[in-house]
């Protein structure tokens, strides 16, 4: 981060990333608005996320649901139009909270998560936007459904479940190419005949958008370093 960064607002960056947002869309030849933006407020306060609510953002992504819990009931309550996603983990015992809360889970990754979510939107009579989180790099320590089994996860949430599966996330390794893994996951959802695509972070938003992202989860390019 430049000095000159450092003396920006999280409106100012909001403003950035969405200007960059349009210009990768149109490098790409797409349409601006099938790609939406999740503002990513995790560790951030009420005070830190409202300047970004009142400039006009309305999708945001939180890491933990105990985290949401505590801070986004009086922010929706004030700004009812907002979305919440949630881009982290989903523990089972945490499965009727969050889909209380959210709107979409990017974050699913085992039939354990799949079978607590569908039980728990039928129980609360809510339809969550879902997505399949697929361990791209095939990373021993990272969640997320390896490539291989996506194909019968899919079918099993779909065919079994009677989940209404949205797309695909990803979380390339850091040390990796990510344009690869952001490739390899479109040519997935286009195989599953999915039409979403999460991916793409503060730091390759702009290449995930190239092949095709619908959904960029964009945080410290927003709110600054935590």
């Amino acid at each position: 981060m430049t000095g000159d960064d450092y003396h920006e607002s999280a409106v100012d960056r909001l403003k950035r990333v969405n200007d960059e947002i349009v210009a990768a869309a149109k490098a790409a030849n797409r349409n601006a608005d099938t790609i939406k933006l999740v503002a990513v407020s995790k560790t951030f306060d009420a005070e830190a996320i409202r300047p970004v609510i009142e400039a006009g953002q309305r999708v945001f992504g939180e890491n933990r649901v105990q985290e949401a819990e505590r801070k986004w009931p009086p922010l929706r309550a004030e700004f009812p139009e907002i979305k919440l996603h949630l881009i982290g983990p989903l523990q089972s015992n945490k499965a009727k909270e969050a889909v209380a809360l959210f709107d979409a889970i990017h974050t699913i990754d085992r039939e354990k998560i799949a079978r607590a979510v569908a039980a728990e939107m039928a129980k609360q009579g809510r339809t969550l936007e879902l997505f399949i989180q697929v361990n791209t790099g095939e990373e021993p320590q990272k969640a997320g459904v390896m490539p291989r089994e996506t194909a019968a996860f899919a079918a099993l949430c779909r065919d079994e479940l009677g989940l209404s599966v949205s797309g695909l996330m990803c979380i390339p390794p850091v040390d990796e190419e990510a344009a690869v893994h952001f490739a390899f996951l479109a040519k997935l959802a286009r195989e599953l005949r999915l039409s979403g695509l999460s991916m793409g972070m503060s730091s390759d938003f702009e290449t995930a958008i190239a092949f095709g992202a619908t959904y960029v989860r964009v945080g410290s390019a927003i709110f600054g370093t935590r």
